[in-house]
């Protein structure tokens, strides 16, 4: 398995809620990121996981990912908001995973960052395509994320270490790089069209209801 895949599956760990599985598979994942290039951040987080309490990791986990701080996991959030387009957006996701021989069965939406990254890892080029075409997120939820005391901005920058380029710097180049659009070289995915400012939603993850 390439680095870029290992990366990407050890954070879809790391992103997901922080339950007794996490704690369980420490040493596997640890183990994993030996001599991984861009692994730096997830054994930074990993060794933070082993010296905190589980029900402490898991309180900050819920307060770091929340709408409302507009630090949030779900991909489309960032380019539809909570409007009827994200209904559409999230039947796509979807259908990508089905264009694979993926049947997505989960209580999550389809768009939760730790399932599209386990994608990628597994189908790097289709899996690649979707998360360049939600770059400009990705990079603000990191850029937000390095404005708090998280461990999980070093998870997000292995994460956008695996993508094409460098990263934005600040908020106005990821919001730049969202009106450009995803770079057509990029197959796997037909993008909807041009790319548009990022709306910025304000209700949280508590008041909306599920697309």
């Amino acid at each position: 398995m390439n680095p870029d895949a290992v990366v990407r599956l050890v954070a879809a760990r790391c992103l997901a809620y922080p339950d007794e599985r996490l704690y369980a598979e420490l040493p596997l994942l640890r183990g994993a990121l030996e001599g991984v290039r861009g692994g730096g951040g997830l054994a930074a987080f990993l060794d933070h996981a082993e010296r905190t309490a589980p029900l402490e990791l898991a309180a900050h986990y819920t307060d770091t990912f929340d709408t409302h701080n507009r630090r949030c996991l779900y991909l489309t959030w960032w380019t539809d908001g909570d409007t009827r387009r994200r209904g559409l957006s999230l039947v796509r996701i979807k259908g990508v995973y089905r264009d694979h021989g993926l049947e997505f069965d989960s209580d999550e939406l389809p768009d939760f960052l730790p399932a599209a990254l386990e994608f990628a890892a597994r189908h790097e080029e289709p899996g690649t395509a979707l998360l360049q075409e939600h770059r400009a997120g990705l990079e603000l939820l990191r850029l937000a994320l390095a404005g708090v005391d998280t461990p999980y901005t070093g998870v997000l920058e292995a994460v956008c270490g695996t993508l094409p380029g460098p990263s934005p710097q600040t908020k106005e180049e990821a919001k730049a790089l969202a009106r450009s659009g995803p770079p057509r070289e990029l197959v796997g995915l037909e993008p909807f069209g041009p790319g548009v400012d990022l709306p910025w939603p304000t209700v949280s993850r508590a008041e909306r209801t599920p697309a």
